[in-house]
């Protein structure tokens, strides 16, 4: 895609790359830095461009409500693939309905950092320095890494592409396992700074400034032979390339549920709790609920149910972020704004599987029982495989 050179008069907005499989805590690093970032800077913007491998918007409005200063989504594919040439005019419209202090590109649990990174630093060559890659950081789940990570390839690659690397949800998993995994990261035969989270909080001089490695190694395309056409990674590990299409490792499928009323909330709570998490890696939603059901929706860590939206509607509506065989409700209040993928549907949902499940549990959840809603009338269900 042809571009144009300008000139910027203007100090470059640093670029922080954060990515990380699966439900390793992505959103939640990020989250945790906004208040740190305000605390130092009341005045400071932050500004989110984020990649989700589905269709709906799910982690891109939990980030609107955390302050963020923009927001820009890029749903349906992978961000380092078939959604790369839209990387820049996103970063332009934050750059200008913005102008950010600084921007974060969380990628989908499937992207590859260092095609991402050499991108970033060619635009930031286009445009005449009005971007500067700061670095590179890769979220671990110490908790399901070891899963994961030998049926993987791309886990293994986001490790071992980057500047920093996060160990988050260790305090569960305990310190044997993290041994277990910072080991494992040995074996990737690499010299990288690495910090442990406090359930998904790391201090922001940490996460931001680092001047990463990566990115001036990175900084020329064709300078290590890189190849990227969706199959094909190499160069950046010394001219190797991987017959592999990374975007196969996970399978998505895309639900939604019609009808006049709101989600039954007991089955729904009874779904999240039975889905096994060596076949489901994540399910993300927006749903409404009655509110007299609102009490019933419980996070799964809590023995209490989740704060209410407003009592004033007769409906309430949550995000529901479900991750290894945890799972979230965040209310979306009275009047919030709703991305357009998610927008008036009763439930819409996306669930990212392991590889060759996705035909069983579209099946599954089309035998009915499992995501209907509240009363009578079970509404219509549609199940449909995007990738």
């Amino acid at each position: 895609m042809a571009s144009t050179t300008t000139t910027t008069t203007t100090a470059p907005i640093p670029i922080t790359i954060i990515t990380g499989f699966l439900g390793s805590g992505k959103t939640t690093l990020i989250l945790n830095l906004i208040p740190q970032l305000r605390a130092a800077n009341p005045a400071y913007k932050l500004a989110l461009l984020k990649n989700e491998f589905g269709d709906v918007a799910v982690d891109s409005q939990l980030a609107s409500s955390g302050a963020i200063a923009g927001v820009q989504e890029l749903l349906g594919g992978c961000i380092c693939c078939n959604l790369v040439g839209q990387l820049g005019a996103a970063l332009a419209e934050l750059r200008a309905t913005v102008a950010p202090d600084r921007i974060v590109v969380e990628t989908s649990g499937s992207a590859f950092p260092a095609t991402l990174a050499m991108e970033v630093n060619r635009l930031a060559r286009d445009t005449g320095g009005a971007y500067a890659l700061d670095g590179v950081v890769s979220v671990v789940d110490v908790e399901n890494w070891k899963g994961y990570e030998d049926t993987s390839y791309t886990a293994r690659i986001q490790a071992r592409y980057t500047d920093l690397i996060v160990f988050n949800k260790w305090e569960a998993a305990g310190e044997r396992r993290f041994d277990e995994c910072l080991d494992r990261v040995g074996d990737l035969e690499i010299d990288l700074a690495w910090v442990k989270s406090e359930r998904g909080w790391v201090g922001m001089e940490v996460v931001f400034g680092i001047d990463g490695g990566l990115a001036r190694e990175l900084g020329h395309e064709g300078e290590h032979g890189h190849e990227h056409d969706g199959h094909e990674h190499g160069g950046v590990d010394g001219g190797h390339k991987h017959e592999h299409d990374h975007q196969t490792e996970v399978e998505v499928l895309s639900i939604e549920l019609k009808g006049p009323g709101v989600v039954d909330a007991t089955k729904l709570l009874a779904f999240l709790k039975s889905t096994p998490k060596d076949e489901v890696y994540r399910i993300k939603a927006v749903l409404s609920v009655s509110s007299a059901s609102a009490s019933d929706i419980r996070n799964s860590d809590e023995d209490v149910s989740s704060p209410a939206p407003s009592r004033l509607h007769p409906q309430s509506r949550y995000i529901l972020n479900w991750a290894f065989g945890r799972w979230t409700f965040t209310p979306i209040g009275a009047g919030g704004a709703e991305h357009e993928s998610s927008h008036e549907a009763t439930l819409r949902m996306t669930m990212i599987l392991a590889r060759y499940e996705s035909t069983k549990w579209k099946k599954k959840l089309e035998a009915g029982g499992l995501l209907e809603l509240d009363g009578e009338v079970k509404g219509e269900l549609t199940v449909t495989k995007i990738n």
